[in-house]
């Protein structure tokens, strides 16, 4: 039996993940990480392996504790249409509470790290699956209950959503504008209005 770790590793792993969210992956150093966290570089990579590895439990740990909780929270707690209105009205004022203008973790990994790391660009395009999936299930709903436009398919709205998202996220760490950030989103979530629907 190993000798017991003298830290608490879910405090070392929020602190690790904090750092990688402010700096990035590249412009984050190992020292630094092993100074944030509080330990020596060799406990550091006892534990968590290297830079990769450590960024890796990082991300998932940060995918965990954002995206999982308020997909489930919203879809499980609203009605459809306001589960949307909710879901941008959370991003929104995250990212006005960011005073670091960190963004958000995952978009950040799609920009930096993704498109030159196939394991990463495969669990950033999973997590992104899994929002769009959201957005198609609460546009499916609100079909049905009349409360969303049916000329789009769901299948449509769905990845629409998701672009706006992935677009909020990346103008709101150069511009945290409110009126900029609900300007934005404001005529996107007008087009799900039932009112909108003209069939010729």
């Amino acid at each position: 039996m190993g000798r017991p770790r003298e830290f608490d590793e879910a405090a070392v792993l929020d602190a690790a993940t904090l750092c990688f969210w402010e700096r990035g992956y590249e412009a984050t150093s190992v020292r630094e990480l092993a100074d944030k966290m509080g330990l020596t570089s060799a406990s550091l990579y006892n534990t968590f392996g290297d830079k990769r590895a450590l960024y890796r439990r990082a991300l998932n740990h940060y995918i965990d504790a954002s995206f999982a909780d308020r997909v489930r929270r919203l879809e499980g707690g609203l009605p459809p249409r306001q589960a949307i209105d909710a879901f941008f009205a959370e991003i929104i004022q995250r990212s006005l509470d960011d005073a670091q203008h960190k963004g958000c973790m995952l978009v950040n990994s799609a920009l930096e790290v993704a498109p030159h790391d196939p394991e990463f660009k495969e669990i950033v395009a999973g997590v992104l699956g899994q929002v769009e999936a959201f957005f198609r299930r609460c546009a499916r709903a609100g079909q049905r209950d009349g409360t969303i436009t049916t000329c789009p398919s769901a299948t449509d709205l769905g990845r629409l959503l998701l672009s706006v998202h992935i677009g909020l996220r990346v103008l709101a760490r150069t511009r945290p504008e409110r009126a900029l950030l609900e300007g934005a989103v404001r005529p996107v979530l007008a087009l799900l209005e039932p009112s909108t629907c003209h069939r010729h």
